[in-house]
């Protein structure tokens, strides 16, 4: 799949993009059989992409070699029906390697992840993703958060970039997402990709499409894809009445439970997926798993989703 193929395929709105968890089996160590369950059936449940070994999918937590073992099952899971985008990250030769593994795997794409510790100036940050991009001749999208934050003008330049296709933001500030989507929009390739990747990102999601972010991530779809695709639905034919009845009683919670604890952006996911009859695991350390009480409240909270979903009809 070219760099314009993947563009084009993620760049239609066609459904949520899917960040499976990781799955490991009793003893802490992968279990791709469920791994490459859970993959297929959110294929098969209406995903536009998967982005395998992600945050949400503990890419900090795995070896490479556990890396490319799952990359090359969420590969053969998919199966064709979507394209695979695989997480690369740490120091530029640590992430190039991992580039390279997951173009092996026969990843359809890559996001690139943060630069390990370090907080760097805009050049060493556009010299960084700009060898992860020459590294290999899957098309890359860059993800904004933590410690790689980025000026407008360095977007433009990774924008002109070969190889780099997009740029999906997990710092959640609207103000810098406009400046960048304007000065992509005044500099650089009119095809660019923009991603909302804020945790829980529908809820944030009517604003970023507002600023000219029309893709998003969805930790949701891992556990309930009903609700997601719904949701989906209706941002995308602007039905504000569905999509602000799931804000208020089941997105909005949802992130105020989240919030109860950190590393919750992935263990409560996980949790949320072993409710709903997928045995994942648990998560690795350092995150840890919800509190017994955070979990009842969530499995409450799922249920009130799919009711909510019996009451739009």
């Amino acid at each position: 799949m070219t760099p314009a193929d993947l563009a084009t395929r993620l760049g239609i709105p066609s459904g949520p993009l899917f960040f499976p968890v990781t799955a490991y089996g009793p003893d802490g160590s992968l279990d791709l059989d469920v791994y490459r369950t859970h993959v297929r059936r959110g294929v098969e449940a209406g995903a536009a992409a998967v982005f395998a070994c992600c945050g949400t999918g503990e890419f900090h937590a795995l070896t490479p070699e556990e890396f490319e073992a799952c990359v090359r099952v969420a590969v053969e899971a998919a199966d064709g029906r979507v394209p695979v985008v695989a997480g690369a990250g740490y120091g530029t030769a640590l992430a190039v390697r991992y580039a390279r593994l997951a173009e092996a795997a026969g990843a359809d794409g890559l996001l690139a992840m943060p630069p390990y510790l370090v907080v760097a100036g805009q050049e060493g940050l556009l010299r960084h993703y700009r060898e992860v991009a020459a590294a290999t001749a899957l098309p890359v999208i860059v993800y904004q958060r933590d410690n790689a934050v980025f000026t407008p003008e360095t977007v433009v330049a990774l924008a002109r970039t070969d190889g780099v296709i997009g740029f999906k933001d997990g710092l959640g500030d609207l103000d810098l997402m406009q400046r960048v989507v304007s000065a992509v929009r005044a500099e650089g390739p009119a095809d660019f990709l923009y991603f909302n990747g804020l945790p829980t990102a529908e809820q944030t999601q009517l604003a970023y499409r507002a600023v000219g972010v029309p893709l998003y991530s969805s930790a949701v779809f891992c556990f309930a894809p009903e609700i997601a695709l719904v949701f989906y639905e209706a941002l995308r034919t602007g039905d504000d009445t569905t999509a602000h009845r799931l804000l208020d009683g089941f997105y909005r919670p949802f992130v105020e439970l989240r919030a109860q604890g950190r590393g919750y952006a992935v263990s409560l996911v996980k949790a949320a997926v072993r409710l709903r009859g997928l045995d994942v695991g648990e998560v690795r350390p350092p995150l840890h798993e919800p509190t017994e009480d955070h979990v009842k409240q969530l499995a409450q909270l799922i249920e009130r989703g799919y009711a909510l979903l019996e009451d739009g009809k």
